[in-house]
């Protein structure tokens, strides 16, 4: 039996970085993946802050576009925010991860394809991990000092129990990969089209992101509760052909691929982090925002944060993670909060008309404050802009009630001039 100082399941964008990381320090790390090949599994939209790619030095061939323009299209609302330079990036999820697990294997680490999880157990004072891999009828075991669990929504090895919890707020999504002319691929080469309203998906939204050449993402994604006011909702599908028919109406397009996923992200972050030997990262510690559905690089910076961890665990400096929970909930819980409160009112409980009358406000806002909102959850800019913006309703409003005093006065003048 091999041992292995970390052995991490799940060769996500979480998993994968964690996996290099710790490789990169010199660490006997073991990558282990369900599916054979990382195309797959390839469900991601992967939309990102430029930052991302220097922050986690990712090369050129993993993405599949830049994007410099915002739009928002509600059910009666259209609006736009262009900036003067790219300002982001859509990731190609599966060259993503791929890339990773070859920097795991460049630093001399192992990455096993095809291996599905199945237990693990104490035996001789070690944590015995057991795997089946593709196509065998016999399972094959490791031994690891440190197990992570990268396994997303499914948290199979922290707490495969738990996942019938009603603290989990469940979204579903499916997204199709189009081919489409080259002239229609330049209209929407650089910019993240999102679709919010009870015409383009209610319970949650829908999108339209450039990929690679002559390819776009057409997705939609809704959360599986009830809306206080739309009684019944259509398939995914029906939504997503709902764009392809009517917003990208006049355009030829070849399906290339369908794929979906499922996300469970736990209600105040109350998930496992830890037990024992075992550390959780990524989806399996609800590291995806909930009102705009982003998690690629919330879930690497998790995988980073449980590194040091890992590192001073295994050089004898610590003798648990506790400390891990508490520094997740630094970093992510007071925001990850409000997220998840307006996202529930935004997709669950608003009106059509509060909708449009939500990006219509955001329409006096600037490119950088929209990007600030979206991608870096500052709500602090909404609020800034309120005064500013009633100011200038009010002020409308008084000039308006000015020309009909004004218009009054001129026709009880006309009438005193005609007696």
């Amino acid at each position: 039996m091999k041992h292995f100082d970390v052995v991490v399941v799940g060769a996500g964008p979480s998993g994968g970085h964690c996996a290099r990381q710790l490789a990169k320090s010199g660490k006997n790390v073991l990558l282990a993946e369900q599916h054979q090949t990382f195309s797959q599994n390839d469900f991601s939209s992967a939309a990102t802050p430029i930052e991302t790619l220097e922050q986690y030095n990712l090369p050129p061939d993993v993405v599949g576009s830049l994007w410099q323009k915002i739009v928002i299209v509600t059910t009666h609302v259209h609006h736009s925010w262009e900036c003067d330079r790219p300002r982001g990036a859509v990731l190609n999820f599966a060259k993503l991860r791929e890339f990773l697990a070859q920097e795991v294997q460049r630093q001399g680490g192992e990455v096993c394809m095809g291996h599905r999880y199945i237990q693990h157990f104490q035996e001789s004072g070690k944590t015995v991990v057991e795997f089946k891999p593709y196509k065998s009828h016999e399972t094959v075991h490791v031994s690891t000092q440190v197990l992570v669990d990268a396994t997303g929504q499914t948290r199979a090895v922290i707490s495969p129990s738990r996942q019938k919890s009603s603290s989990y707020l469940t979204g579903i999504g499916t997204e199709y990969l189009i081919e489409v002319e080259s002239s229609d691929y330049q209209k929407y080469a650089h910019e993240l089209i999102f679709f919010l309203g009870h015409k383009w998906m209610p319970k949650g939204y829908s999108w339209i992101f450039p990929m690679e050449q002559n390819l776009l993402k057409v997705g939609s994604a809704r959360l599986k509760r009830e809306h206080k006011i739309v009684e019944q909702t259509d398939s995914l599908k029906t939504y997503i052909e709902l764009i392809l028919n009517d917003y990208l109406s006049g355009i030829s397009y070849n399906i290339i691929n369908i794929h979906g996923g499922v996300l469970k992200y736990c209600s105040g972050l109350k998930d496992s982090y830890s037990q024992n030997n075992i550390i959780a990262i990524g989806d399996a510690v609800s590291t995806v925002n909930m009102l705009g559905g982003e998690g690629i690089r919330h879930g690497m910076q998790s995988a980073e944060i449980a590194c040091r961890y890992i590192e001073a665990y295994l050089s004898g400096k610590q003798v648990n993670f506790q400390a891990y929970k508490p520094e997740m909930y630094q970093t992510y819980k007071k925001t990850w909060d409000w997220s998840e409160r307006m996202g529930i009112r935004k997709y669950l409980e608003y009106s059509d008309e509060l909708i449009d009358r939500g990006v219509a406000y955001l329409n006096h806002f600037s490119a950088d404050e929209i990007l600030e909102i979206l991608f870096e959850y500052n709500f602090k800019v909404i609020y800034r802009g309120v005064f500013p913006y009633l100011r200038y309703k009010l002020a409308a409003k008084i000039h308006s009630l000015i020309r009909q005093i004004r218009s009054r006065l001129t026709q009880t003048k006309s009438l005193k001039g005609v007696d």
